[in-house]
């Protein structure tokens, strides 16, 4: 049995972003030298979701493609955004907005900003969808179909940030 590991650096926008590391992963299971075995995507952001859907071909004007577009304005509907203190999510309370405010003096990636962490919904939906997928390897390819593409989604839209996708392979 081997193992093989490798990190995803991904930039998202301060909106909804959905960005592709099909190819990315793939690299890296061709990297691996493992022949038959899974692969474990997953974010350590739990905000973000990584998920498994078809590639669509058509964009709106914002590059996003249409499934996207669709299952935004679906969720929009069950998990709106939060876009105020006291409206749909009791998140954050007043203890975890000192404690992020303490986490802000000694960690770069948590700015000392009250809006940025009103983000409920992104938790919420994060929670949905899940941090990870798994896929089956075999001859060296993963098998995700002719249409699989894979995803990390950053539901928080409240800042531009910098996330990591975790990939091991493992097998022989």
């Amino acid at each position: 049995m081997n193992i093989y590991q490798e990190d995803i650096k991904v930039r998202t926008e301060s909106r909804v972003t959905y960005k592709n590391i099909t190819k990315e992963v793939k690299d890296i299971i061709n990297k691996s030298n493992i022949e038959n075995g899974i692969c474990l995507v997953q974010t350590s952001h739990t905000t973000c979701s990584v998920i498994f859907e078809e590639f669509v071909h058509d964009k709106d004007y914002n590059n996003d493609e249409y499934l996207q577009v669709d299952l935004n304005n679906i969720l929009d509907k069950i998990v709106p955004r939060e876009l105020s203190e006291n409206t749909n999510y009791r998140y954050p309370g007043p203890k975890h907005v000192q404690f992020l405010a303490d986490l802000a003096k000694k960690d770069p990636n948590y700015p000392n900003d009250p809006g940025t962490i009103l983000n409920g919904d992104a938790h919420i939906r994060g929670s949905l969808f899940g941090g990870n997928q798994t896929f089956a390897i075999k001859d060296r390819k993963l098998l995700t179909g002719s249409v699989g593409y894979i995803y990390l989604v950053d539901w928080d839209q409240n800042r531009d940030r910098d996330r990591v996708c975790h990939v091991l392979v493992m097998g022989e």
